[in-house]
């Protein structure tokens, strides 16, 4: 992967360890030489990736809404800064900018990015790894209700492995290279589905 998409928080939790573990992702995908693309903002977890990726000198770029911009809270240090008319145009280059997605703790936007990086996958928008960093258990009751729409049967088969799943970044980036691409619903026959 050249360059993958971080989905995370505009939000600075209490608990340090997201804000430190935020720092370390930066850190290392810049060592990795992975380039970072996000949201553009300069607050919260998105500003200790951007910051920490850009001091090891990594690739970030930036995409914000031009809402957010009008609301100064855009990072105006970055490789790269593309202001977009709204979230779907904000979405559409994340997944036309990067070879991967990954998730690290955040809120309601956070959640909206990541289904949508599993329902494009699962369509066969894109076929590129989506990850989820489980950081301190974070996402386990997430990973719970995968498992169980898998189990009821809202959730295909094929289609189960399309959320790699791990607690440490080095393991999650190994998963998502060897992540092999499934057979999205656009290819299935009626008597798939």
């Amino acid at each position: 992967m050249k360059r993958v998409a971080i989905y995370c928080g505009s939000a600075t939790p209490a608990d340090p360890q997201y804000i430190e573990g935020a720092r370390t992702i930066g850190r290392t995908l810049a060592e990795r030489g992975i380039g970072v693309v996000y949201g553009g903002g300069r607050l919260g977890l998105m500003g200790a990736i951007a910051d920490s990726a850009l001091a090891a000198g990594g690739e970030v770029i930036g995409v914000i809404p031009q809402a957010l911009v009008d609301a100064e809270v855009a990072h105006r240090g970055l490789t790269e800064l593309h202001v977009v008319p709204g979230m779907h145009a904000r979405k559409q280059l994340f997944t036309d900018l990067s070879d991967g997605f990954i998730t690290i703790p955040g809120g309601t936007g956070t959640m909206d990015e990541l289904w949508e990086a599993l329902s494009w996958s699962q369509l066969g928008y894109h076929s590129d790894p989506v990850g989820l960093l489980n950081l301190a258990g974070y996402y386990d009751h997430l990973v719970a209700f995968w498992d169980k729409m898998g189990e009821v049967g809202f959730l295909r088969p094929q289609h189960r492995d399309l959320l790699i799943v791990d607690g440490t970044l080095d393991g999650l980036l190994d998963k998502m290279a060897a992540h092999v691409p499934t057979q999205p619903i656009v290819r299935m026959k009626t008597t798939d589905l």
